[in-house]
């Protein structure tokens, strides 16, 4: 029920955000500027499964800077280790000093919940802020490269730093 209950936030949010751009534009012409998009992925594995939806939206104040907002929801499950639920927002700036480069700056604030089931159960339930800095190849409305997180804390993850991307705007 917890699962469902969060989904039905997210669109929530989603909804209002929507709905405050579109009234926002009936005054200027400010949704002209607007792009949405985002990210969706999925891995699946041996005994390893990945679910991760991030919609986002950005505005474009000239041809160089863009600034905007992101939700991320996300699901990771290891069979007999752990299954964890993820969610949360961030502020993204894009800076894009010639048409094929992108520059960016994401400040990120994700809620992390685990469920352990070995060696022993327990459960480990943390926020945890990214600030991730990337750069990239613009094709147009697809951005593909990798970003740093120069917050990472390896204590806490058993991972990388660096992350590639695929931003995808419309």
């Amino acid at each position: 029920m917890k699962k469902i209950a969060f989904f039905k936030k997210i669109w929530v949010m989603l909804l209002f955000l929507g709905g405050s751009f579109f009234s926002f534009s009936q005054s200027t012409d400010f949704m002209s500027h607007v792009q949405f998009g985002g990210e969706i992925g999925a891995q699946f594995g041996s005994n390893f499964t990945e679910v991760t939806l991030a919609p986002s939206a950005i505005y474009n104040f000239n041809q160089y800077v863009s600034a905007g907002v992101g939700l991320r929801g996300g699901y990771l499950k290891e069979k007999n280790y752990y299954d964890a639920w993820i969610y949360g927002g961030s502020l993204l700036a894009l800076f894009n000093p010639i048409r094929e480069i992108q520059l960016s700056v994401e400040l990120e604030q994700l809620r992390y919940n685990f469920s352990y089931d070995a060696p022993i159960s327990y459960d480990d339930n943390f926020w945890n802020t990214g600030l991730y800095l990337g750069a990239g190849y613009n094709s147009g409305n697809v951005v593909i490269g990798i970003r740093y997180n120069v917050l990472f804390d390896s204590d806490k993850f058993n991972s990388e730093p660096w992350f590639p991307f695929i931003r995808v705007y419309f």
